[in-house]
């Protein structure tokens, strides 16, 4: 994985819209007086849907401001969580895990796949500026592996050609359903095929 890095362009201002301000308020209530500083991931997590899936160093200093904490303490947590973004990422964001149990599986094909179709390299922008691509530590479908999110969504059980069949469909801004791709419900046994009297999975 690459070390997290703010983008080099940033905006001045930052502040929540009317929709982020009435969720940050919702939240920060729930704390006990004195733990509020305890909601900066929400807020950050807040943040980052109202910017385009990113949060410049101006949302952070805005969430210290709103949390009394200071600034040094939002942005440790920002850099430390794979879930943050800080720099500009496409309309539809891939992240590959590329933890063991997808790495034995095959992960790093999936990772070609990323390289020929989106970018060359991770956290750059496609040419169409609409999509862009990164390794990430553990996204907890670990029996289904190897597998890909792409912004909320979860696509298990690939390999390269059907990695590729998706990402050619978010290029064309028709993405394919998300869900397993051998046929597995949820975290289920893949279906057995009776063959010639004999089990296959």
């Amino acid at each position: 994985m690459s070390l997290k890095r703010p983008s080099k362009e940033q905006p001045e201002n930052f502040e929540f819209n009317s929709a982020s301000l009435e969720a940050a308020k919702a939240i920060v209530v729930k704390y006990p007086e004195g733990k509020q500083q305890s909601a900066v991931m929400a807020l950050l997590y807040i943040a980052q849907k109202q910017n385009s899936n990113w949060i410049p160093l101006a949302a952070m200093k805005y969430i210290g401001k709103f949390l009394d904490m200071p600034y040094i303490k939002v942005y440790e947590v920002a850099t430390f969580y794979s879930m943050y973004n800080l720099a500009p990422v496409g309309k539809y964001f891939i992240q590959v895990c590329t933890t063991t149990p997808c790495m034995i599986r095959g992960a790093y094909k999936l990772v070609e796949a990323c390289k020929e179709k989106i970018s060359k390299n991770e956290n750059e922008l496609s040419k169409d500026k609409n999509c862009s691509w990164m390794e990430v530590e553990c996204l907890g479908a670990c029996v289904s592996a190897p597998m890909i999110q792409i912004n909320n969504d979860y696509y298990e059980d690939l390999d390269e050609k059907k990695t590729i069949e998706i990402l050619e469909s978010i290029k064309k801004d028709k993405p394919l359903k998300p869900g397993s791709y051998r046929e597995r419900k949820n975290t289920a046994p893949e279906k057995i095929k009776i063959l010639n009297g004999e089990k296959h999975a």
